[in-house]
């Protein structure tokens, strides 16, 4: 038995910064502002220099900063937008939120992301609109391949960072590479909120213009709506600051998780257990995902020996049964193995090597 209670333990992870969190809120409670004020602007500054970018737009989530994003690089309804369907839902959700029409494309055994050979085929069909990639478990996609593929084709690019804040390759991190790219901060994140919270980043001042006005109602002054679609997002200023108090140490975070990831792999041996390749910079180890073809047996074992686990993510978004009639022909090989068989271990920064040496030892007692 462990004495872990979840795969991401919250309460360890924020209770380490309890006072300064508690700090924060109340500056927030004293200043008598609490939408779209100091804290957020403040925010937005400092993660868009931490990405490596302009501008920083935050948002009321992650979906609604891909969706945002989508409308801001210009998909309007109909229109196609070609994405992994191996990712939870979130891309598809935003893109039928906006009424454009998902297309679904292969993912590559290795990052989980979107295959560039397969990408280049369908923009080679034509009609696609914009791509989003998305930086799964904490890993950058091939994205180097995909930003060339899009670019050849004419196709906005818009990462899905939700997972991967901080990954970075050769000097340009998550965030950096496409025309816009969206962030979670849900508490489980790399850096997470107190609550839900998300943000856009781009290089591009009119997209974040464009974005920073439809985050609130399409306004261009106070009760003037002139741009669409507008809507109600925005970051709040408690969130702002419990974001800005956390950021300095996201990149120590991210050293803790990795080291983390390191350590399984050096004491995960199990015949049957297939480790994730991601290590580096390129990879911050957001969840530690293994593989396996008796995924309900290992998760059966992992339960009978104390061992919290999930499966991000079970089911492709072309078989969610809101979807599955809708593309009914549609079949992705890697897609569907992967989702068939990956199975998530715990992973956060204040696990401790003898808690990752009891998972470790568990799973290699699977028999």
């Amino acid at each position: 038995m462990t004495s872990l209670r979840a795969i991401n333990d919250l309460s360890r992870h924020n209770g380490a910064i309890a006072d300064e969190l508690a700090a924060a809120v109340s500056r927030v409670l004293d200043s008598g502002w609490y939408i779209l004020g100091t804290e957020v602007a403040a925010f937005e500054r400092a993660f868009a220099e931490y990405c490596g970018v302009a501008f920083a737009v935050g948002v009321g989530n992650g979906t609604d900063a891909l969706e945002l994003a989508l409308a801001a690089v210009g998909v309007g309804r109909e229109q196609k937008v070609a994405l992994a369907a191996n990712a939870g839902g979130y891309g598809t959700t935003a893109v039928n939120a906006i009424g454009a029409v998902p297309v679904y494309v292969d993912v590559d055994a290795g990052t989980f992301g979107l295959d560039p050979s397969a990408l280049e085929r369908v923009l080679r069909a034509g009609d696609i609109r914009a791509v989003i990639v998305t930086h799964l478990y904490g890993g950058l996609a091939d994205i180097e391949e995909i930003t060339r593929v899009s670019t050849a084709y004419g196709v906005k690019l818009i990462e899905d960072c939700a997972q991967a804040h901080g990954a970075e390759r050769d000097g340009s991190k998550a965030g950096s590479w496409g025309d816009a790219a969206a962030f979670s901060f849900y508490p489980t994140k790399n850096l997470g909120a107190l609550g839900d919270a998300g943000a856009v980043v781009t290089g591009d001042p009119e997209l974040a213009n464009r974005v920073a006005t439809m985050r609130q109602y399409g306004w261009d002054g106070k009760y003037s709506q002139a741009m669409r679609p507008g809507r109600n997002s925005r970051l709040d200023e408690l969130q702002a600051a419990v974001l800005l108090t956390k950021l300095p140490r996201l990149d120590g975070w991210n050293a803790g998780r990795s080291a983390i990831a390191a350590r399984y792999r050096e004491r995960i041996a199990h015949p049957k257990v297939v480790l994730p390749a991601g290590s580096g910079p390129d990879h911050v180890a957001h969840l530690f995902v293994v593989r396996t073809g008796e995924r309900d047996a290992l998760a059966q074992h992992l339960r009978e020996n104390g061992v919290p686990h999930d499966v991000h993510y079970p089911q492709p978004d072309y078989r969610q049964p809101a979807h599955r009639e809708r593309f009914a022909d549609v079949s992705l090989p890697m897609t569907e193995q992967l989702c068939a068989e990956v199975l998530t271990l715990p992973c956060f920064p204040e696990m401790t090597i003898p808690e990752v040496d009891q998972v470790a030892d568990v799973i290699n007692g699977w028999s």
